[in-house]
């Protein structure tokens, strides 16, 4: 099994920045079998939605929202994936999770962290 712990969130006034981090732990023989690491958000009453993905390549996606803000890098070797924040608007606010997916498609998703941003 896989554990996701992220890290980072906050309060920030907008036009700031924020750096979250998710660090995977556990079975190494499925920790080693992570293919995509991503980051998700969710506000009450709303669907949690794609914020950013990374492959075991760093092959990257963003949501339309976030291009040019957010970036997300990865070390596989510190099964770590990091999502920098710049440019934060207050519709950013939101909880962020840290999500993995297994070559054998196996999905994990952490606890969340809370991300608010003051306008």
């Amino acid at each position: 099994q896989v554990q996701l712990v992220e890290s980072g969130g906050g309060l920030v006034q907008a036009g700031g920045s924020l750096r979250l981090s998710c660090t995977a732990s556990g079975s190494m023989s499925y920790i080693t079998r992570i293919n995509v690491m991503g980051w998700y958000r969710q506000t009450p009453g709303k669907q949690r939605e794609l914020v950013a993905t990374i492959t075991s390549a760093t092959s990257t996606n963003y949501a339309d929202f976030v291009k040019g803000r957010f970036t997300i890098s990865r070390d596989n070797a510190k099964n770590t994936v990091w999502l920098q924040m710049n440019s934060l608007k207050p519709e950013d606010t939101a909880v962020y999770y840290c999500n993995s997916v297994t070559f054998s498609r196996r999905e994990y998703w952490g606890q969340g962290t809370q991300v608010t941003v003051s306008s």
